[in-house]
């Protein structure tokens, strides 16, 4: 709902802010004195294209700002967030610039953004209706929308069936397409996998094997120098030549310690560390020996492991970095081997599963055209009832529903083909079979046309009012506004203008712009749009009345005299009647 709107520089108003409510608020005024910048205003608000010729006189900037309270609204607040913006104690406030070079700036919740998103954040929110303006139920989807929100929960229902087994066809015919249509490619791919786990398989590589044949490979290959040193080395430590050695050094010092432990404990205690190191030295010269002892040279082992680490390295060229990387892409490879391997089986079943969803798709089409056939009618009688009280008793209001029939497909196998159903080819589409359009006959014996050719401006407005109204309550629009709805209107049929209006405020917001006194007395609020002149420049004020202020706007709305004992009269009994009406 629109809490205020506060315009500045825009036309002949020079600031004024328009404090709204629910229900129905209407705009009076005398001609010239600025009512339609209301709705010139709000719709700036709604990302209408802006006119720099519109900006005040003398003004740099027109600036229009609205208060939207969001606390029915969690889709609005979605998108606010969505842009940048914030929403502050569930309100959010929108605003526009336009400059008078032409230049034009739009916010939302204080973000900066194109003109072109403030109009998609906004759309939801307000049903702009007037003579001049792109009607929201002119658009066939909003005509569609509009029959299935009158039908209630049978056609949802309906509609939702129809739409759940769409999406499930339109996903099985991409999958199949796509397996059709790569179905060589899959073979290759699966000819490739095969000939890849067959070599693994024959390979038969292990975990850590690599690593433990590439340290093979290097003692086979220095054997002889491994052999040599350690042969040295056992020398060197416990000689069998009789020549110096560390055992006979160390047996040696020992020797002297021992000679003098009794002088000295610490000597002592060296001299046991000696002894310690003889026993070492001789555990060592004998690992030494035997090591050297296993060291042979044997070719043919080393040519055979030089042959399987060349065979573990074709491997790992082609399947991964390691032997370990290797086995996870043959296991990952098995898996899709098997997936591959099993494509003429799922086409198959692809196949099947289309053909079954189809004839569940014309079963479902057709009992959501059934559903929808008969919410029509009753959507077009009670808007033709609707139309005969708001002085158009000939008019006659049809909801037609149209579906495009198409030529039997080649190949009805074939992806995106027509659907058939009762017998006949028919176009489809996420929402159904059928197009939905409004055609009004306006006068006896006329053919029903389509709503922007088959009505005036006047007319157009009063059925718009009428659809509404019938709609009353199914609508996601929180609020409406009327411009000139009224339009060659008077005595009775104005009243009921302004009882429709009334009724269709009990659920929503409706702001109306109107120069009939019938219809501003059936308002919630009444705000007036008073012009000033100071000689060179007219400015216009919006101004809230109350009771008695009404009375006097009322009864000038009659008779052009705002004091007149008689129009005073009258517009008090006007006033009593809409307070009535409203009660009842």
């Amino acid at each position: 709902m629109i809490e205020e709107i506060r315009i500045q520089s825009l036309g002949v108003i020079e600031s004024s802010t328009l404090e709204l409510g629910p229900g129905l608020t209407v705009i009076t005024g005398e001609t010239g004195a600025g009512k339609t910048m209301i709705v010139t205003a709000l719709g700036l608000l709604l990302g209408g294209r802006a006119d720099s010729g519109a900006v005040r006189t003398g003004a740099r900037t027109a600036r229009v700002e609205g208060v939207v309270v969001t606390d029915r609204l969690p889709d609005l607040v979605g998108a606010v967030e969505e842009v940048g913006g914030t929403v502050e104690d569930e309100r959010v406030v929108l605003a526009r610039n336009v400059a008078a070079e032409g230049r034009s700036r739009a916010f939302v919740g204080g973000a900066s953004v194109p003109v072109a998103t403030l109009a998609s954040v906004t759309e939801p929110l307000v049903a702009v209706h007037g003579q001049s303006d792109q009607h929201r139920l002119l658009r066939p989807r909003a005509q569609r929308e509009a029959l299935d929100r009158f039908g209630g929960e049978p056609v949802a229902a309906a509609a939702r069936s129809y739409r759940e087994l769409f999406d499930r066809l339109r996903a099985v015919e991409t999958e199949l397409e796509e397996v059709v249509t790569h179905a060589r490619e899959r073979a290759q791919e699966a000819d490739l996998l095969r000939l890849g786990l067959e070599e693994v398989e024959a390979t038969a590589p292990e975990p850590g094997e690599e690593q433990r044949l590439a340290a093979e490979e290097t003692r086979l290959g220095f054997a002889d120098t491994l052999r040599t040193a350690a042969e040295q080395a056992r020398e060197a430590l416990s000689s069998e030549q009789g020549r110096p050695d560390a055992m006979a050094t160390v047996g040696a010092a020992r020797a002297l310690l021992d000679g003098v432990r009794e002088h000295d404990p610490e000597a002592a205690a060296l001299a046991d560390r000696l002894a310690e190191l003889g026993y070492v030295l001789s555990d060592l010269a004998t690992d030494v020996a035997s090591y050297a002892a296993r060291i042979d040279t044997d070719p043919a082992r080393l040519a055979g492991v030089s042959e399987r680490r060349a065979a573990l390295g074709r491997l790992t060229r082609k399947y991964g970095e390691s032997v370990e990387e290797v086995l996870a892409w043959a296991e990952r490879s098995a898996l899709r081997l098997v997936e591959l391997d099993g494509t003429d089986d799922r086409i198959e079943q692809l196949r099947a599963e289309r053909a079954t969803l189809r004839a569940a798709l014309a079963e479902a089409g057709s009992a959501l055209t059934a559903r929808r056939s008969e919410a029509a009618g009753r959507l077009g009688e009670q808007v033709t009832a609707e139309l005969a009280l708001l002085a158009m008793p000939h008019a006659r209001l049809t909801v037609a529903l149209r579906r495009h029939e198409a030529e039997a497909p080649a190949d009805p196998d074939a992806p995106g083909v027509p659907l058939l159903v009762d017998g006949g080819w028919w176009r489809f589409a996420p929402s159904g079979l059928d197009e939905v359009e409004l055609l009004l006959a306006a006068n006896t014996g006329s053919d029903p046309r389509p709503l922007d050719k088959g009505a005036s401006g006047g007319e157009l407005s009063r059925v718009m009012l009428a659809v509404e109204v019938a709609l009353a309550g199914t609508s996601p629009v929180p609020t409406f506004v009327f411009d000139e709805v009224d339009a060659g209107v008077g005595g009775a049929a104005a009243v009921e203008v302004g009882r429709r209006l009334a009724e269709l405020a009990r659920t929503s917001q409706v702001l109306v712009v109107t120069h009939l006194p019938q219809v501003a007395a059936y308002a919630d609020r009444h705000v007036v749009v008073q012009k000033s002149h100071d000689g060179t420049i007219t400015s216009s004020g919006l101004t809230l009345l109350d009771d008695e202020a009404r009375e006097h706007e009322l009864s000038r709305m009659m008779a052009g005299l705002s004091g007149s004992d008689t129009a005073i009269a009258h517009a008090r009994e006007l006033l009593e009647v809409a307070r009535a009406a409203r009660a009842g």
